[in-house]
């Protein structure tokens, strides 16, 4: 059987008093593109420093590709690129000094020519062919992430971590990461962190959420979408505040999110219940002759109010 690309089991870890991770399980499959989601101070660094041999666990056990990272990490490291969120390059150096350092850290690397091809290509892969003989200074942001990635690619990993890697960017720019995660997604398994949602919907089929480290829920991102409770749009105008009073009241309603627009109300209605608001939602809003629906469909799912209603659950919201 293969081993997942990452499988941790009761990961610790302790700063003095303060638990980090507190018994962390969680797997991601081989050749996925896994998105790593939770709030600030969630864990989700220090899951990743743990996984690059950065610091030691408190306790519990973590392997790469089935590679334990205490007792085989120089073998699990050799397989993993990794992008920080805040990379540091030297700034006097080239681009292609950087990426073409980076290569000759990990064993068996090319020399010579073949080094300088395959570093050539990987810059042309990132979009920073043209840039090659560019001193870091002289780099925009979304340029230093492009070369955060090539540096992370150029061994040619069956793992890549990526913290943060959008964080920072302009829309043109965390496009493009975008577009650079699905890419190299086709050829290894990547595993970021991120606080943009919209995101991994865009990009990522697995997802792991954690909070006060430890893992909240996991799995395909389909999976994670249909777990939350069902949901409605309502489109009304006129008087409508009898019927917001009414739709409150009813006990199968968890929510309602109004947002008006010139006389145009827009509601969005979370239900705890999808049989009893099948059963008696259009009826509830049409009991008031005093407005007109305008609009009602089921929304769609969105990673967002998943990770909202995942996360509150879990903080006893």
């Amino acid at each position: 059987m293969t081993a997942p690309a990452i499988e941790i089991r009761q990961l610790r870890k302790k700063y003095g008093n303060v638990e980090a991770l507190s018994g962390l399980d969680l797997e991601v499959p081989r050749g996925s593109i896994c998105g790593f989601l939770g709030p600030n101070g969630a864990g989700k660094t220090t899951t990743m420093k743990i996984l690059l041999g950065l610091i030691r666990p408190s306790g519990g056990w973590a392997a790469v590709l089935g590679d334990d990272v205490r007792t085989h990490g120089l073998v699990a490291r050799s397989r993993i690129g990794y992008l920080p969120q805040d990379p540091v390059f030297p700034p006097n150096q080239t681009v292609r000094g950087v990426v073409s350092y980076v290569a000759r850290l990990y064993p068996g690397h090319p020399h010579g020519r073949a080094l300088r091809t395959r570093v050539d290509g990987l810059l042309d892969r990132v979009g920073m062919a043209d840039k090659a003989r560019r001193r870091v200074r002289g780099l925009s942001g979304g340029e230093r992430q492009r070369l955060g990635v090539a540096q992370a690619l150029v061994a040619g990993p069956d793992l890549v971590v990526l913290d943060e890697p959008s964080a920072g960017l302009d829309p043109v720019g965390r496009r493009d990461m975008l577009d650079l995660i699905a890419e190299v997604g086709g050829d290894t398994t990547v595993f970021y962190s991120t606080h943009i949602l919209d995101d991994v919907e865009r990009v990522s089929d697995t997802v792991v959420m954690i909070n006060d480290g430890r893992a909240i829920a996991q799995g395909p991102l389909d999976s994670i979408l249909e777990a939350s409770d069902s949901d409605y749009i309502v489109r009304l105008r006129g008087e409508t505040a009898g019927t917001f009073a009414r739709l409150m009241a009813e006990p199968w309603v968890r929510n309602v999110d109004a947002h008006r627009r010139g006389e145009v109300e827009q509601w969005h209605v979370r239900v705890t219940d999808s049989k009893a608001a099948a059963d008696r939602l259009v009826a509830t809003l049409l009991a008031d002759d005093g407005c007109d629906i305008l609009e009602f469909h089921p929304s769609d799912r969105r990673l967002e109010d998943a990770y909202l209603e995942i996360v509150g659950a879990d903080d006893g919201d």
